[in-house]
Order: structure tokens, then C-alpha cells, then sequence
């Protein structure tokens, strides 16, 4: 089954960083789009940094400048580079890959979650 696996969160201090992985069980390039996403308790999981088919990025406006989405592809691994983090980045951090279906359909990942704490 495809499976999408995270790794790097932990604790951080302020201003700190931290880089997120995630690997598909396949070829991240045939992907419609593969990015990271964020969801603390009571609130909805929010985009933070995806790319989409043609290679564009798009970060949350919050993130800009600070996170750096990236990928290698002969590892089959992408990463989220966070730097200058803030508490307010504490979160559950997701990996999610969109890629087609049958006729309009597309099929929707998610990776099992890695926390990223930013505490004093």
C-alpha cells in the first residue's frame, strides 16, 4: 500500500531549526502535488509549503522566508527545511501527496504526523 513517512520533528527553541522528511513508497515526480501541511488541536490542517505538477511552490504566508521546500529525487525524499521557528509553529506537521485517479478523481495521502514544539 503507498504509504507516506515523516520524520525530524522534536523540540526546538526559539529561533531554532529543524528539517522534516518525508518519503513515498514511490516516485514523488508523477505527483499532481506533494507538500507539508500543519494542524494543531481544535483547528483545521493548514497548507504550508506544496508543489504542484509544473513545479511551482506556494508557502503559507506565514512560513514565507522562514520554511524551504525541497526534493531529491534520487532519494525519493522530500524535506521541509523550518528555520526561525516560533512557538506559534508548534504543530502536528503532515505529509500529503495528491495524485490521479480514474477519470476526474485523484487519490489523497497523508503521512502519520511528526510534532514540531517550539518552547523556551
Amino acid at each position: 500500500q503507498v504509504q507516506l513517512v515523516e520524520s525530524g520533528g522534536g523540540l526546538v527553541q526559539p529561533v531554532g531549526s529543524l528539517r522534516l522528511s518525508c518519503q513515498p513508497s514511490f516516485n514523488v515526480l508523477p505527483f499532481l502535488l506533494i507538500g507539508w501541511y500543519r494542524q494543531t488541536p481544535g483547528r483545521e490542517r493548514a497548507m504550508v509549503a506544496t508543489m504542484d505538477l509544473d513545479g511551482s511552490l506556494n508557502y503559507a504566508a506565514s512560513v514565507k522566508d522562514r520554511f524551504t521546500f525541497s526534493r531529491d529525487n534520487v532519494k525519493n525524499t522530500i524535506y521541509l527545511q523550518m528555520n526561525n521557528l516560533n512557538p506559534e509553529d508548534t504543530a502536528v506537521y503532515y505529509c500529503r501527496a495528491l495524485s490521479r485517479g480514474k477519470g476526474w478523481s485523484t487519490n489523497n495521502y497523508w503521512g502519520q504526523g511528526t510534532q514540531v514544539t517550539v518552547s523556551s
